[in-house]
């Protein structure tokens, strides 16, 4: 699944291809589509959903109620990345307003320092960060915190 290669290059590239699979194997970790998350309950997981910002709000609904018993979620996302038809509004978006001030809730935002990639992605995010900020200045919103 050409969707998830970046989520296995990542394992691959912690864990090492073998340590990978042995773990697989063992059903220590299993990777699955957000659409067959339906019905489930994850309990003493931890469970991760990467590239969150195109889900829709059901979507986002539907998974953060998977969580069970001894589990922990982690969701990422870049909303400067969301590319959902127009219209249709992000559910990464709609979390962190809805859940914002939820007890045992954290939300971490990154910025261009957190950028991990070759040091010239890390001035394109500062550029792109720059421009953000002044568009919403013109458009008469302050300074983001």
């Amino acid at each position: 699944d050409p969707y998830l290669r970046p989520l296995y290059d990542a394992l691959h590239d912690m864990l090492g291809v073998d340590a990978y699979q042995r773990l697989v194997e063992r059903g220590a970790i299993e990777v699955a589509p957000l659409a067959y998350m339906r019905g489930r309950t994850l309990n003493d997981a931890f469970i991760i959903l990467d590239e969150a910002q195109n889900t829709t709000s059901e979507q986002m609904k539907m998974f953060l109620t998977r969580m069970g018993m001894g589990s922990r979620m982690v969701i990422t996302g870049d909303v400067t990345q969301i590319d959902l038809p127009l219209g249709k509004k992000s559910g990464l978006v709609e979390a962190l307003e809805v859940l914002k001030g939820v007890e045992d809730i954290g939300i971490v935002r990154l910025t261009h320092r957190d950028v991990v990639r070759h040091e010239l992605v890390q001035a394109i995010v500062k550029a792109y960060e720059k421009h953000a900020q002044k568009a919403a200045e013109r458009r008469g919103f302050g300074p983001r915190p």
